[in-house]
């Protein structure tokens, strides 16, 4: 076992010379005794230690004085001042004394050298004497009605601040160096634009609406970001998930049986789907659900709610699009093979989703096929060029645009509707449509369905934002974006579009093209307002598959996330287990229970961990004042009599128990344990007067295993039998002679609550609980490095009551360390109590 330490005592003269050695290494001087080595904590006394009748901390000084080490150097003790070197021993650590380690320790001390230096000197404190001596609460003279008065209370640079809020455009627009940014926000906004125009018509497909609805999502929001909006690269409009979703809810709400139409005359002819009055509805439902969609982001902006997507985090968010890429997918292979098949919502709908499709793929439309399959071969080697030479081309080669441009003309060429039966676009009205009113008799169905919508598409807007804002040195507000993205959807569903986030491809086009400010995102709107009002019915021969096609490739990116699961494997099995999760529940349940599922279980994870902590306890670095785990660095020792615990949770309810349990369980020293070994020394000295031929005998229970002791007070060797299971009653002693190691004298306990965030009154009832069962057995329990917060939190709990007073609270390790030291080398301190040693210390 490791060789316990004893708290350095010292004496040290104004120099930090030795008195004894005149060396300019301090030594020890503990009541007399030899000079213990030097640990770099010293303790100035004034006192002989056992003086005192009472425990005064501040008959005891705290001296530090050490280099400050770098997170390399503080694992080795020979680097720091007052550490231990070649003269001091190695403390039963076995160190190796060879030429090699004796340089790397001169270089360690030359580089320790240029180290600035920790010196401190001043009483051990504990937060009673904190509390009465060191710090004084300030006086709150301001009243609520000040506070409210100061913060409803209007000024001009307050107004001009809540403007420059609402509007983001006027902090940069009135500097905006036209010279420098003009030309090259122009480029990036006619190539977004480009690109945004096939993926506006694609993606209206994903939400069940005419593919002109797409244009006009692509249009209004986009005009309104540039106003409100805080990122100056991200490019808001049409994607693909969020299109997904409001698609589901559509069919869900509006699906085609709804709108079957028998002929007339024609009682034995199969019923026909009214198209034009189910797009119709279908089109209110992605309407009144983007207003609704509005209305909560820009509550939640409001009321500083932009801390929600903390809930989201990142290997959720790749997990649930990953499963939107896959049900994307699969709703586009319809489309490919030019089949025609239901459209499936809810749980397992990309199963039912898939077997229609397989069902009728010997209705495979084989010129559909082509072309789709061309447009994707197409559009996959355009990616690959851009890719493998985007330092080398000026813009990004517009490989939708052309898929676009070129299957319309082949289209309208070969009269691929009339003569081969391929499902095109069909009727675009030209021009913009009339504000007009959502239909709010939907608001019940739809309420819940906004809020995911919601929360999806900005989370997916606030990453994207995030992640350029930090690329490009500038700050977004997380709640102005809520504002900015509700004002965008709530604005323009009066114009028939449906809700909007920002698409990470075109984001890529229009950073990487030179945007440098959403004056590009401007200039990508009006192209697609040229469009809507000038050259839409251009469009009307272009063939559905290959709007597929453009989908289907640009999910490539979302594909490639599945590479996340190696690299979880090797980092961390729990944020594994949230990608799987949330993948593996949005694809068989849908997006929108996949999503609630995938969130519980996040926060089920934070719930795991804190009920599975790390617990250690800790032991001292010779020359520091710093404590680590004594089972992990082997420069940690223990100092005698005292345990440090530590455990990296805070306690509450739910983890109550298994900190104290842990916290028995790591120290060794269990006052059950304790209080039955006394019952049963008690009973067999009872019968040992009567019976003064043997010696007494012990027979304790210690976890599954039977101790019988022959107890000797003079040499100290104990007769002791060990048995299996534990059974009803202490064998016969017919045991050998075995001898014991001596056991520490535990005395105090010291918990360390560095990581200790908050308690609650279960938490704090457990502590007092245990405090009171250590006492009982004369080991006292003390708590160090409690935050100021959290002490606050206890004096609510009326912690400090009984056993537990603000004199067992220290705010460090060292400090508690040394105050139970000073207390348990004093007679009239709490007597030490010897901890039954575990089986495996027997030799």
């Amino acid at each position: 076992m490791r060789e316990a330490q004893r708290p350095s005592v010292e004496t040290v003269n104004r120099s930090g010379i030795s008195a004894r050695s005149g060396s300019s290494r301090p030594h020890t001087v503990f009541g007399g005794a030899p000079p213990w080595r030097n640990y770099g904590a010293t303790v100035v006394s004034a006192h002989s230690p056992c003086s005192e009748q009472t425990v005064d901390s501040g008959s005891v000084k705290l001296q530090l004085d050490r280099r400050v080490p770098s997170a390399v150097s503080a694992g080795g003790s020979s680097i720091l001042a007052g550490g231990w070197g070649p003269e001091d021993g190695d403390g039963g650590r076995g160190r190796s004394s060879s030429p090699a380690s004796g340089m790397e320790q001169e270089a360690a001390r030359e580089d320790a050298d240029s180290q600035p230096t920790y010196r401190i000197e001043r009483p051990v404190y504990s937060e009673a004497l904190i509390r009465s001596k060191l710090l004084s609460r300030k006086e709150n003279s301001i009243t609520l009605r000040e506070r409210l008065a100061n913060h409803f209370r209007c000024s001009s640079a307050r107004a001009r601040a809540a403007v420059l809020s609402f509007l983001p455009i006027l902090t940069w627009l009135p500097s905006y160096p036209v010279r420098r940014f003009l030309f090259s926000d122009v480029v990036s906004g006619l190539s977004t634009g480009v690109v945004q125009l096939p993926q506006g018509l694609a993606y209206a497909m994903l939400a069940a609406v005419p593919p002109v609805y797409g244009l006009y999502s692509s249009f209004y929001p986009v005009l309104l970001y540039t106003f409100f909006g805080t990122s100056r690269h991200i490019s808001v409009g049409t994607f693909a998930v969020m299109s997904l979703m409001i698609g589901g809810v559509a069919v869900r709400e509006a699906p085609d049986d709804m709108f079957n139409v028998l002929p007339a005359n024609a009682s034995n002819m199969s019923a026909t789907v009214d198209t034009e009055a189910r797009d119709a509805r279908r089109v209110q439902v992605a309407v009144m659900l983007t207003t609704l969609v509005g209305i909560i982001q820009i509550l939640f902006g409001v009321l500083r709610f932009g801390f929600v997507t903390i809930y989201l985090t990142e290997p959720l968010v790749r997990g649930f699009t990953t499963a939107a890429s896959l049900h994307v997918f699969v709703s586009q292979l319809k489309y490919l093979l030019g089949v025609k098949t239901q459209r499936f919502c809810g749980v397992l709908s990309i199963v039912y989703s898939l077997k229609a499709v397989l069902w009728n793929i010997t209705s495979t439309n084989v010129a559909t096929l082509i072309l789709g399959l061309v447009g994707i071969v197409f559009l996959y080697l355009v990616k690959y060029v851009n890719e493998r030479f985007k330092k080398k081309l000026p813009v990004p080669i517009p490989g939708e645009i052309i898929v676009v441009m070129v299957s319309t003309g082949v289209s309208y060429g070969l009269s691929l509707s009339d003569d081969y039966m391929v499902d095109v676009v069909g009727k675009i009205p030209t021009g913009l449509l009339p504000p007009a009113a959502p239909d709010f008799s939907l608001f019940p169905r739809l309420i819940t369905d906004s809020f995911t919508v919601a929360i999806v598409g900005f989370s997916m807007d606030i990453s994207l934002a995030k992640t350029f804002a930090l690329k490009h040195g500038y700050s977004v507000d997380g709640n102005q974006e809520l504002i900015a993205l509700g004002l965008c959807n709530f604005i323009s569903s009066f114009f028939q579009t449906f809700a909007i986030s920002c698409s990470m491809s075109r984001t890529l086009v229009q950073e990487s093209t030179g945007g440098k400010t959403q004056i590009a995102g401007l200039m990508a709107s009006l192209v697609v307002l040229l469009v809507v009002v000038a050259i839409g019915f251009v469009f009307q021969p272009l063939p559905q598959t290959a709007l597929a096609a453009i989908i289907m490739v640009n999910l490539l990116g979302m594909f490639k996330q599945f590479r996340d699961i190696p690299n979880l494997w090797r980092t961390s099995k729990i944020e594994l287990a949230i990608w799987l999760v949330a993948c593996a529940a949005s694809v068989l349940l849908g997006l929108d229970y996949g999503l609630l599922v995938a969130v519980l279980f996040a926060m089920l994870t934070v719930i795991y961990r804190t009920q599975s902590p790390k617990s250690s306890v800790l032991g001292h670095v010779p020359g520091t004042g710093l404590y680590y785990d004594v089972d992990e660095y082997e420069e940690a020792a223990e100092y005698e009599g005292i345990k440090i615990f530590h455990s990296n949770s805070s306690i509450y309810f739910a983890n109550s128990d298994l900190y104290v349990t842990s916290l028995k369980e790591k120290t060794g020293v269990n006052p059950e344990h304790i209080q039955a070994a006394r019952k049963a020394r008690k009973k067999q000295e009872a019968k040992a007067n009567d019976n003064h031929s043997s010696p007494p005998q012990i027979c304790v229970k210690y976890g599954k295993q039977e101790v019988t002791r022959e107890v000797s007070s003079d040499n100290h060797v104990a007769v002791q039998h060990i048995n299996g299971p534990v059974g009803d009653s202490c064998p016969d002693v017919d045991s050998e002679v075995v001898h014991l190691k001596t056991p520490n004298a535990v005395h105090s306990i010291v918990l360390d609550w560095t990581p200790v965030t908050f308690i609650d009154s279960v938490g704090a009832k457990a502590i007092k609980q245990v405090s009171k069962e250590y006492a009982a057995v004369g080991v006292r329990v003390v708590i160090a490095a409690c935050s100021r917060s959290l002490l606050a939190e206890l004096d609510t709990l009326q912690f400090f009551t009984g056993v537990m007073t603000p004199d067992v609270m220290f705010p460090t390790v060292h400090d508690a360390v040394l105050h139970c030291h000073h207390s348990g080398s004093c007679p009239v301190a709490v007597a030490a109590v010897a901890a039954p040693p575990p089986v495996e210390e027997l030799s």
